[in-house]
């Protein structure tokens, strides 16, 4: 039940599913004029902030800087991925596709080649009724193995279907193999929430973020002092908005986490 309402209650939360049901709810108040418009301005202020690059850099900064990558990684055993970075070779996709995260494969093929780690943990499963026969877990050993990493080098962990879990069925995996020490390799953004949920289960973490959203001279550059360069970044788009739900979506999930225990 945890899962399902995860998937479904927090879209409500977020810029775009709230100001949805603002503008829903003031749709009944046509009686109450005032309450109506106040909806349907606090509607509007919502996408317009959230659709900032102001708001969605400020908050991913927030969260993505929290991790840096180190000078040095350390070598460990194992290296875990987490999924969310590819597509499945459903048709007509011709392979396996990378999206927006797929940094996260190229980076572990980078951590393997490197010999940071002699192995790949990839996890990630599927949720059936959210998506149509994909495996995330899967579909990265296959680009793995396109790239030249052997498959021995590659474990497979496909029954996670969230961070927890990925957290939890990874510790099961490794503990079997008497290893506690990992390189954790996930988007930039989604780390604090995974280093946190895998420390819980007693792992010793290297965190090795990519996918960064938020460069050192993108940041700078938000902030010169030119009146174009700011009336810019106060316009609202789709990708700060996408960008902000993201960022709200880590921060809901570290509070829905720390409710539940297990942070």
């Amino acid at each position: 039940m945890f899962l399902v309402l995860s998937k479904i209650l927090p879209p409500f939360v977020y810029p775009l599913g709230l100001a949805c049901l603002l503008i829903v709810l003031a749709l009944f108040l046509r009686r109450r004029l005032k309450w109506q418009k106040a909806f349907l301005v606090l509607a509007l202020l919502l996408l317009w902030a959230g659709g900032t690059r102001w708001v969605a850099w400020g908050l991913t900064c927030s969260l993505e800087w929290r991790y840096l990558p180190p000078e040095e990684i350390p070598q460990a055993q194992v290296a875990v991925i987490l999924g969310g970075a590819t597509h499945s070779a459903l048709y007509p996709r011709p392979l396996v596709e990378v999206n927006g995260a797929g940094d996260r494969v190229l980076y572990a093929l980078w951590l393997y080649q490197q010999g940071k780690a002699e192995h790949l943990l990839l996890s990630g499963g599927s949720i059936d009724w959210l998506s149509a026969d994909e495996n995330p877990a899967q579909d990265m050993a296959t680009l793995l193995e396109m790239m030249g990493v052997p498959q021995g080098a590659i474990w497979l962990e496909s029954e996670s279907r969230n961070t927890y879990e990925n957290a939890v069925y990874a510790k099961e995996f490794l503990e079997a193999r008497g290893i506690e020490k990992v390189i954790l390799v996930t988007s930039a953004l989604h780390m604090p929430r995974s280093v946190a949920l895998f420390e819980a289960q007693g792992l010793e973490v290297i965190s090795a973020p990519t996918d960064y959203n938020v460069t050192q001279p993108g940041w700078e550059h938000l902030k010169q002092p030119n009146l174009a360069a700011q009336l810019y970044n106060l316009l609202p788009s789709a990708e700060n908005l996408s960008l902000t739900t993201r960022a709200l979506k880590e921060y809901l999930g570290l509070l829905a986490y720390r409710l539940r225990g297990w942070l």
